[in-house]
């Protein structure tokens, strides 16, 4: 099936499918938009998203690994990407052998968002909420095994203490149950939740990354906030169909950096507080087998059991 792409000199000769594995408006998707409307200028073809949200992004990632390897179908995914790995007991594609790496996109940090109702107004005011209750206190995630979910996990074990996971199917609802109070805490992406915090409709006690945010210079990490041993790298990437051909990975590599350095996406990076991020396609694959076994780790420690 790779034949055609090779022998296609125009490549792209139509538009490219870009999959998303979460709903409209995650963070995943806002970035993806970003970098895709400069891509499908630069490319003078359309690249159409197609969200396919649910499972902790395992849909779209074996609709992405199932597709043929021609250039035309791409997947643009979180880190959740190398949780999924071992938090299900059996996926429908190797997450190593059926994608080839194009270049990670953004690394983000994830805040450690609350409602004002809460009380909360430090991370040592949550810490001891949820040392006085064990058990009592619940967090949002974007999905069972998503990147969201393993930033708590690894937070609660740093913190030792216990909170009750309340999955959802994209950041969307989970900031709206932060909201309405219903849940107690979530790490999200900073993208879908920036506004609410200048605005006072959420506050931001921490985040989850080893480095402060550049959109929220004033809010301390959890290491620094009292929690070591809690940073988690957020990020977002590109990748393809495993066999497709190596000239097209590397102009896609070269699209991604050229939309990257434009001015209109380094703008529109600052407002969601994401920070453009790439590797080449080999390093990329190397981070993510990596990756895979470091979040094992984290769901071992954390004695989660892995979906069916």
């Amino acid at each position: 099936m790779a034949a055609p792409a090779l022998a296609d000199t125009a490549y792209p000769s139509k538009p490219i499918r870009v999959i998303v594995p979460f709903a409209a408006g995650s963070t995943t998707d806002i970035i993806a938009r970003a970098i895709t409307d400069k891509m499908s200028q630069s490319m003078g073809q359309q690249l159409v998203i197609e969200n396919r949200g649910g499972a902790s992004g395992t849909i779209g990632q074996a609709a992405v690994a199932s597709a043929a390897p021609d250039g035309y179908t791409v997947m643009i995914h979180s880190s959740s990407h190398t949780v999924s790995p071992s938090t299900f007991a059996k996926l429908p594609f190797d997450t190593v052998r059926d994608f080839a790496g194009v270049t990670p996109i953004s690394s983000l940090s994830n805040a450690l968002v609350v409602s004002p109702q809460k009380g909360y107004r430090t991370l040592k005011d949550l810490l001891a909420a949820a040392r006085a209750q064990p058990g009592k206190l619940n967090f949002a995630s974007a999905g069972q095994g998503s990147a969201t979910h393993l930033n708590a996990e690894k937070f609660k074990l740093a913190a030792r203490i216990d909170a009750t996971n309340i999955p959802f199917k994209g950041s969307a609802e989970a900031v709206t149950e932060v909201l309405a109070g219903r849940v107690d805490y979530y790490f999200s992406p900073i993208a879908p939740v920036i506004g609410q915090i200048r605005e006072g409709q959420l506050l931001a006690l921490a985040v989850g990354s080893p480095q402060r945010a550049s959109a929220l210079p004033d809010v301390p990490t959890t290491a620094e906030a009292g929690v070591p041993g809690s940073e988690f790298n957020f990020w977002i990437g590109m990748m393809a169909p495993a066999k497709t051909p190596r000239p097209v990975i590397e102009r896609l590599h070269a699209e991604v950096l050229k939309a990257l350095a434009t001015t209109e996406v380094k703008e529109r990076f600052a407002k969601l507080g994401a920070d453009a991020w790439t590797l080449k396609p080999e390093q990329f694959d190397a981070y993510i087998k990596d990756e895979i076994v470091s979040n094992a780790a984290v769901v071992k420690a954390a004695g989660l059991s892995a979906q069916q």
